[in-house]
């Protein structure tokens, strides 16, 4: 199986190691055609850039596209969700200007009130020792993610599950009916071959990304495109595999 694209990497303006040049580079070594930078939106606790890094993130990108022409590098994102009816943490301006958009739910962020934050943060810390809670806590994870669905446009959903509880087949039946991909996370392997079963059966597209925190890390796809064989899946089940390139997947639409 050949992936031509990892969408999923991190640098030093959240919680990785490396520039922008640097994964850029690595991907050219790993023989990709597109490369994506994507880091978490602002509500991070203690590693969210702030919105002036999006800005240089932006011209550092649109600067080293004249440098490298052999490669597509595209300005993406891993927003958060911030609160249970599905808001995300970047503004609709900024989401505008991004050339895709991916969603994670991470239980480590600040919510739109406290409430959303009791929720988001406390709860699934909870729920990870109550057992009588994990019910509730995995209808609003799943709620909350499938709100962000319908209120933007989700090019694909992070590691979903990983961290916290969520209802596979329901966010799955929704991922399918709004055009939204779900990862297949090669740096976590959190998802299973019977997950990846589930969603296939209902519809689901797929994006296999290394969740790449070092330059290192960036293209090694191997663990991810494993649970993807194993589930079942071939290139066309797959959005960056193959010969999905032509699809320009990742505009704007």
């Amino acid at each position: 199986m050949k992936i031509w694209a990892d969408f999923h990497t991190h640098t030093r303006y959240s919680h990785g190691r490396g520039t922008i040049r640097d994964n850029v580079e690595a991907a050219i070594k790993k023989g990709l055609k597109a490369v994506g930078i994507s880091e978490h939106g602002p509500a991070n606790i203690g590693i969210g850039p702030t919105l002036d890094d999006f800005k240089r993130m932006k011209e550092e990108i649109e600067n080293l596209r004249g440098k490298y022409r052999g490669i597509k590098i595209l300005f993406g994102c891993e927003a958060n969700i911030i609160s249970v009816d599905g808001k995300l943490d970047l503004p609709e301006k900024l989401l505008e200007e991004l050339d895709y958009v991916m969603v994670g739910l991470h239980p480590m962020v600040w919510g739109v009130t406290l409430k959303d934050f009791y929720h988001i943060f406390f709860e699934n810390l909870a729920a990870k020792r109550i057992i009588q809670l994990r019910p509730k806590v995995m209808e609003q994870n799943t709620r909350a993610l499938i709100n962000a669905l319908k209120n933007y446009r989700v090019h694909i959903v992070t590691h979903p599950g990983l961290h916290v509880p969520i209802d596979t087949a329901a966010l799955a039946e929704a991922a399918a009916s709004c055009g939204t991909a779900m990862e297949i996370n090669a740096g976590h392997g959190y998802m299973t071959e019977e997950y990846v079963r589930i969603a296939k059966s209902l519809g689901v597209k797929f994006a296999i990304g290394s969740d790449a925190h070092t330059p290192e890390k960036v293209g090694e796809l191997e663990r991810g495109i494993e649970i993807a064989v194993k589930g079942g899946l071939t290139e066309e089940d797959i959005i960056n595999a193959g010969t999905n390139w032509e699809e320009s997947l990742w505009r704007k639409r």
